[in-house]
């Protein structure tokens, strides 16, 4: 049995030296730099450690060194550079770093739930509470706009309580519609924030409600952290939000910094844009001028409002987009993760909890579960589980979601190509084989019109195909584990 106790080795040491100091001590410049050179060292001089004992392909252990290196960077980027809140600060240090990483959230939730399943849980938790959004963006995954459509605050509250329990899972991201637009019985997302002090969220923010007051407030909460969304400069970013948008997220970044708020970017990378978001004047404008820590790449997915195939990044420029994100993130030390290209940083595929947990899983405004919120298939409702008696268990051990880390489980077991790890994307015909084996409902008349479309599924397997043919080399000559 896991017993997810903390190895006392240079790393944790060094991460604990940080995290046990508290805001005050942290800010010593001294100090910290001992302990960050402690975790570079040790991270240097035993890569093999940091993959949990196992035996991984060198290229795999190389990326996860190269991230773990870029987390340490934007660790100590947030206590030089940022003059940050005391209350962000503290968040930042003692719940993220301390809960969230060093301790790995809650070590009895998470026995409990190996020995009950014999596998561990999940380790986060997507919440999507509202549909609402201000914008109506172009080919938006979840279809916002103005609606009424929300999870109501006891059961959103329920849901933060029992993956804290019966996971462990101290870490909370939040989509939507626009978070910040979530109201429930007069009270909003900040709100359940406060409610939940050792838990961390991250939100996905259009940014556009962000205004010093706003940021006042979430300086004072502390832990909440905006990742406001762009689509590269002013043209693209409009192009696709609405006129005005990009500069009205440079006020809010403005306002962030001023209140001392941790804030990053997420970035959707289309067809028309996967060279923008990564080029070396717009890293350097968002990382450098405007201060965000962190950035997430999405690839732009053919689900949602008018979805189609002809918006996705091409398999050339998602082979580029390969390349290029680990030259950031190795050269600069950047902490920006592409979660369709970085799979040998997170085991494959995270949805529906991920085979040997630690992944997620995704929930929204009506309640409908799904492995992933790119994954727009459910086949349970929490609203209906919590009125049979059921909790988050119960969900987990769905049979749809069961079916999904089995295939993650069968793909890892034969030498999967990490490079296309996505069940939705780079497997689409083996999801429709899930699916109809398992008959989970659409979420939403654009998921059940792309499952019905002959069209659609032919071309998400050409699109497989052709990008199975570009990655497999990459993957068999800088991520097998044969000699080199």
């Amino acid at each position: 049995m896991v017993t997810y106790s903390v190895q006392r080795t240079a790393l944790h040491a060094a991460t604990a030296l940080l995290a046990h100091a508290g805001p005050r001590l942290a800010r010593i410049r001294p100090l910290r730099r001992l302990a960050v050179s402690r975790v570079e060292a040790w991270l240097r001089s035993n890569p093999a450690q940091i993959s949990d004992g196992r035996l991984l392909p060198p290229g795999t252990v190389d990326d996860r060194v190269a991230m773990s290196l870029a987390v340490v960077s934007t660790i100590e980027r947030a206590l030089t550079e940022c003059n940050l809140a005391s209350s962000a600060l503290h968040g930042l240090i003692q719940v993220l770093l301390q809960s969230v990483l060093l301790e790995r959230g809650d070590h009895t939730a998470v026995n409990r739930f190996h020995a009950q399943y014999g596998t561990n849980p999940p380790g986060f938790l997507l919440i999507s509470p509202t549909k609402t959004c201000n914008l109506r963006c172009v080919g938006c995954y979840a279809d916002s706009g103005a609606t009424t459509e929300k999870l109501e605050w006891e059961v959103f509250d329920r849901i933060i309580d029992e993956a804290r329990t019966l996971w462990g899972a101290r870490f909370i991201v939040i989509s939507g519609g626009e978070p910040l637009a979530y109201r429930s019985g007069g009270r909003d997302l900040l709100d359940m924030a406060m409610r939940h002090p050792d838990c961390y969220f991250m939100m996905y923010t259009n940014g556009t409600l962000i205004d010093n007051a706003l940021a006042a407030r979430l300086a004072r909460v502390g832990n909440l952290m905006p990742a406001i969304s762009l689509e590269g400069w002013r043209e693209r970013t409009d192009a696709r939000r609405g006129p005005g948008v990009f500069d009205r997220v440079l006020a809010a970044m403005a306002a962030l910094r001023r209140a001392g708020v941790v804030f990053g970017v997420s970035l959707t990378a289309t067809r028309h844009n996967a060279e923008e978001i990564l080029a070396d004047d717009l890293i350097s404008f968002l990382f450098e001028k405007q201060g965000a820590l962190f950035g997430w790449i999405f690839h732009y997915m053919p689900i949602g409002r008018a979805f189609t195939l002809d918006l996705m990044p091409t398999p050339e420029q998602r082979a580029w987009m390969w390349r290029r994100s680990w030259e950031i993130v190795r050269q600069r030390r950047i902490l920006l993760a592409d979660f369709w290209n970085h799979g040998t940083v997170s085991d494959g595929c995270l949805s529906a909890g991920r085979y040997n947990g630690g992944g997620y899983m995704s929930i929204d405004w009506n309640g409908a579960v799904s492995p992933c919120v790119f994954l727009p298939y459910s086949p349970v409702n929490i609203k209906h589980v919590y009125e049979q008696g059921g909790t988050l268990n119960d969900i987990w051990a769905d049979p749809f979601f069961a079916g999904i880390r089995q295939w993650q489980r069968d793909y890892a077991a034969r030498d999967g190509n990490w490079l296309a790890p996505c069940p939705m994307r780079d497997h689409h015909a083996e999801l429709r084989r899930l699916l109809a084996r398992h008959e989970p409902d659409p979420t939403d008349g654009n998921a059940r019109a792309a499952l019905l479309d002959p069209e659609y599924a032919r071309g998400l397997d050409r699109y497989d195909a052709a990008y199975e043919e570009l990655s497999s080399p990459l993957w068999r000559r800088y991520h097998d584990p044969s000699p080199r």
